[in-house]
């Protein structure tokens, strides 16, 4: 039986073998680092709405409207221009943001409550609010009210 070499050194030499443990590694590694829809899947749906809620605030707060209006559902954006949601927007007014509790009353809708902290005549003021998320496709997304 012929050994199968590359430039002479047959294939299972030390070097080689290394090689394929540190790549076989390295892909595992990569997988396990690497949530993917499965994991997104297995979590439950209040702390997928929770992360989306803050995530939308952190925007907010960074001023980042491009971002914070991609959180915005199909059907508000389609009645909510961008423009229109810049225009609505009181930049910087919002001084901090945390999400406090989520509460799903069906498969596809939660409402999120959120403290927010701006300031009002000198003083910082904190008061809670209450948002609609709403799961369409698969992802979950805010509902501007009218």
């Amino acid at each position: 039986m012929k050994r199968l070499s590359i430039g002479g050194t047959p294939v299972w030499s030390g070097w080689f073998v290394r090689f394929l443990i540190a790549a076989v590694v390295a892909g595992f590694a990569g997988c396990a680092a690497t949530p993917g829809p499965a994991a997104e899947a297995a979590k439950p749906r209040e702390a997928l709405v929770k992360e989306r809620a803050q995530a939308r605030w952190d925007a907010l707060l960074k001023n980042n409207m491009a971002e914070a209006y991609k959180f915005y559902s199909p059907a508000s954006r389609s009645v909510l221009s961008y423009e229109d949601f810049i225009r609505s927007m009181r930049v910087g007014f919002w001084k901090k943001a945390d999400v406090q509790a989520v509460a799903c009353q069906a498969d596809e809708a939660c409402d999120v409550t959120v403290t927010i902290q701006y300031a009002y005549q000198g003083n910082l003021v904190s008061t809670p609010i209450r948002e609609t998320w709403i799961r369409t496709d698969g992802t979950w997304w805010y509902v501007q009210k009218g």
